[in-house]
């Protein structure tokens, strides 16, 4: 008997979630929110580029303007770019629609609601939010009209139809455009697979990377005609799986993958943080940790804030089979922007999704993952985040995010509540786009420029994240989540260098950090690992 090679998803390869040729992020996906994305941000860049391609291409040339409202396509793909443009017009009339109605509507509440009774007002709802939002005030008697996001995932606003994966073999960290601006044209190399993200299919898919599989296995999974299988060799390889080193010791181990991604092992029992986990392309770059890096299991997978560089679709989607628990913050839903992300995570297949508030627990065989508040990164705006406490036996770990010492006075009452916590990682991204970078589209106004320049999605500058290490008692001190890491770039777009504020400021950190008697204080790029024998 032949013996038939097994294949499994090379480590170059990535597969990327789309929704209408769009990278699949979470303001692409409720409803409202996709809507409002759509209208007030996708279709105004088309039509902006289609006025001049040439303008954006070289725009985008400056890697310090790339990750703004800016197409990074070939003009001679302009005609593309006008098909896709008339599609999406066309196919999503109804979501355009709905966008329209929802701040029409809001602008009309705000305008015709002055504390009195709201319900007469249901009366003039138009038919399209009908039975889809609940009139309410706050205390000072403004109006807002709070959507039932669940129910909109059950409407014909929701579209799974629109979803697919790119599946491509990557060559270099920065070959992909930015994620935000420019749509994903078909490339003849690339495989485009048009498959709702709830499938279990995609389960099968990503499962291959365990455990091997015929390539005509793979090639039913995909859906692909015969004769394709040479593409296909490209993105798979016949190469066993690399062997994992099982995490059973007492001690505890982190591996930082980059950003703000850090798996915590100890005793069997595995963490994930905010994922983002690096491919290794053909030209490689800088050391990483990647897939193949993970263990088998992951028991919890803790996810601080929706942001896209943190609740990251692309990851989660190709570990989604590997994941115990997904755990989540708890949004408000009062704001239509704030969206939930375990309303999310279930309409994209994930079964056990945890959400949690301020100082709920999980528990792990010698220890807890404990939820606590952290301020800052939302340009002022009420959306949903959590730092997490993570504690094993005697250490306590604190991954902060991006937050930003608003008010010291928070800190120490997680102190006085939790007691103190040894180990900080925490951001220093303390310029921060503007308001209007990642919400805007949700904005029924253009702010000001005062407001644009105020408002910043921004983490802590050192005098501040000094702050929260003396209100914590803090001894070991680590900087993350500065997207440092050169295949971040098209997801960030910061292109930071050695006179950006951020890396002075965390450098000022580092400095007082070790002026005060900390051993360890340290900037994290790249990969990196630590271990810990305070689990006894």
């Amino acid at each position: 008997m032949a013996f038939e090679p097994l294949y499994r998803l090379s480590d170059a390869t990535v597969v990327e979630p789309l929704v209408d040729k769009w990278s699949a992020w979470s303001h692409l996906m409720s409803p409202i929110p996709s809507s409002l994305h759509l209208i007030n941000y996708q279709i105004k860049l088309l039509q902006s580029y289609l006025n001049g391609p040439r303008s954006h291409v070289e725009t985008c040339k400056d890697a310090k303007l790339r990750s703004g409202p800016f197409v990074d396509i070939p003009e001679q793909r302009a005609g593309e770019i006008e098909r896709l443009l008339a599609e999406t017009l066309d196919r999503f009339s109804e979501n355009i629609k709905l966008a329209k109605t929802v701040t029409d509507f809001h602008n009309k509440l705000v305008r015709e609601a002055r504390g009195q009774s709201l319900t007469p007002l249901y009366k003039i709802i138009p038919d399209a939010l009908r039975g889809y939002a609940e009139l309410v005030y706050d205390y000072y008697n403004r109006p807002t009209a709070r959507f039932f996001e669940s129910l909109l995932y059950e409407s014909p606003y929701y579209r799974p139809d629109a979803q697919s994966l790119n599946i491509f073999r990557q060559r270099s960290d920065g070959s992909r455009p930015f994620f935000m601006s420019t749509p994903r044209l078909h490339q003849g190399d690339q495989i485009n697979w048009s498959v709702p993200f709830e499938s279990k299919q995609i389960d099968e898919l990503f499962q291959t990377s365990l455990k091997p599989q015929p390539l005509e296995y793979i090639r039913e999974i995909l859906e692909l005609d015969a004769g394709r299988e040479d593409q296909l060799l490209d993105m798979f390889s016949s190469q066993e799986v690399p062997a994992r080193e099982e995490w059973n010791s007492s001690a505890i181990r982190l591996r930082y993958f980059g950003h703000a991604c850090l798996l915590i092992e100890c005793e069997g029992v595995s963490v994930l943080t905010d994922p983002y986990i690096a491919t290794r392309p053909d030209e490689e770059g800088i050391d990483r940790y990647t897939y193949s890096d993970l263990p088998a299991k992951i028991d919890y997978v803790i996810v601080t804030h929706n942001h896209h560089d943190h609740f990251c679709m692309e990851p989660l989607l190709r570990l989604r089979h590997r994941i115990g628990s997904l755990v989540v913050p708890r949004a408000s839903g009062l704001l239509y922007g704030d969206l939930s992300l375990k309303l999310l995570a279930k309409k994209i297949g994930f079964k056990n999704v945890i959400e949690v508030d301020a100082l709920e627990t999980i528990p792990l065989p010698i220890g807890e993952i404990v939820a606590v508040p952290f301020m800052g990164e939302h340009a002022d705006l009420a959306h949903s985040k959590t730092a997490y406490i993570v504690r094993l036996g005697k250490k306590s770990f604190l991954f902060a995010a991006d937050s930003d010492c608003l008010d010291k006075r928070l800190y120490e009452h997680i102190r006085r509540i939790i007691g103190p916590v040894e180990i900080l990682f925490i951001g220093m991204e303390c310029v921060g786009a503007p308001l209007s970078w990642s919400c805007g589209p949700f904005l029924p106004y253009k702010p000001d420029f005062n407001q644009e320049q105020t408002r910043r999605y921004k983490g802590c500058d050192s005098s501040r994240a000094l702050e929260i290490i003396e209100a914590l008692g803090v001894r070991e001190l680590f900087i993350y989540a500065m997207g440092l890491e050169p295949w971040l770039e098209y997801l960030l777009g910061l292109a930071l260098d050695e006179d950006s504020e951020q890396l002075k400021q965390a450098s000022a950190l580092l400095s007082r950090a070790r002026e005060k008697g900390m051993t360890t204080a340290k900037l994290l790029c790249g990969m990196d690992q630590m271990h810990y024998n305070g689990a006894l």
